[in-house]
């Protein structure tokens, strides 16, 4: 559903995001290299597509909670020019919780996969359902 969006006569013409893919995708970045909050989120800026990953309310929430998870570390960086900065780092939890990320999109892209092969299959005998036809 649109919920209130810019709707065309053919449906919904929202961009389609995944939901709760800030989470693998932190802890991707960070498994490259230890970073603080701003370039973490001007990593995330720099995905094509993933821009509205670096909300930044968002991005340090998530930190925070995966701190108290255990799942990253956190000390702080003062040799640096400016005020002190916090700087994350995974843990081993955090590279498993990782890999179980990594294990959990692969099946969900076999489902859609799957899903994808037997909408083409509907579409190529013409058995299509078309958007306004009736139900009964």
């Amino acid at each position: 559903m649109c919920r209130g969006r810019a709707k065309s006569a053919t449906g919904c013409r929202c961009a389609r995001q995944v939901r709760g893919f800030i989470q693998p995708r932190l802890l991707l970045l960070l498994a490259k290299q230890a970073a603080h909050g701003y370039e973490l989120m001007e990593a995330l800026r720099a995905l094509e597509g993933e821009e509205h990953l670096a909300d930044p309310g968002m991005l340090y929430r998530t930190l925070r909670q995966f701190e108290a998870a255990g799942l990253v570390s956190s000390t702080w960086d003062e040799a640096g020019r400016g005020p002190a900065r916090r700087v994350y780092r995974l843990t081993e939890a955090g590279r498993d919780y990782l890999a179980w990320w990594s294990t959990d999109i692969r099946q969900t892209r076999a489902r859609l996969d799957r899903f994808l092969v037997e909408y083409e299959l509907v579409q190529a005998n013409g058995l299509a359902v078309h958007p306004k036809s009736s139900r009964r």
